[in-house]
């Protein structure tokens, strides 16, 4: 009995650590499931076409060399805001805050991180997460990619 002891109370030890890590890890997890980067409409309610028209701003021809210097790419795209007011504010930036973003981004983006949907939804991610801290209001709901051309020099 005496030679079990210290392993009992080694195991009981670890479950215990286990248990109290779980919990502590637990709300975290929660929250990366149900926050979405680029969930359309934060209030549950679906908006019209005129609605996303009027929350919605576009940068278009962005060409720029990748993080490879052997390839350029050339992309569109499409900023929907969380509403009108936002959007004025994001299209009075945009030139001159939000453009050299994106640029240094794909700067910085190797060429086959690019590849398939889930290379572009982690390039919207990231400047999202990007975006949202240089807006002076409002906040940036979705990124939409609506051309990419990448090609070797």
């Amino acid at each position: 009995m005496k030679k079990m002891l210290p392993w009992l109370i080694t195991i009981l030890l670890a479950i215990t650590l286990i248990v109290v890590a779980a919990v502590l890890l637990a709300p975290q997890f929660g929250k990366d499931s149900t926050s979405n980067a680029a969930a359309p409409a934060a209030e549950g309610k679906k908006l019209s076409a005129d609605e996303l028209v009027e929350m919605t701003s576009e940068i278009k021809d962005i060409k720029t060399n990748l993080a490879d210097q052997d390839y350029i790419v050339l992309m569109n795209f499409a900023f929907q805001l969380n509403d009108k007011k936002s959007k004025e504010a994001f299209d009075k930036i945009k030139e001159f805050k939000i453009k050299p973003i994106i640029i240094k981004t794909l700067a910085d983006t190797k060429p086959e991180e690019l590849k398939g949907s889930e290379g572009k939804d982690q390039l919207s991610a990231k400047l999202i997460n990007l975006i949202n801290k240089t807006l002076t209001e409002g906040k940036l709901n979705q990124i939409e990619i609506t051309e990419y051309l990448v090609t070797p020099i």
